[in-house]
């Protein structure tokens, strides 16, 4: 199970997006957008969760 926090990216947010890779990207995605006005792209969150697992 993958997850992210918005707080491990500089954020003062707590939300969190937990479960499969490719549901973790979508949420992170769209909570990023809507709530911080920061479209990243699914590339860049991929890169976020392989350097979190050490990758």
């Amino acid at each position: 199970m993958a997850n992210l926090k918005c707080i491990d990216y500089g954020f003062e947010c707590d939300f969190i997006a937990e479960g499969e890779m490719e549901e973790v990207i979508e949420n992170f995605r769209n909570h990023t957008e809507e709530e911080h006005g920061i479209d990243y792209s699914k590339e860049a969150i991929m890169q976020f969760l392989l350097r979190k697992q050490g990758l």
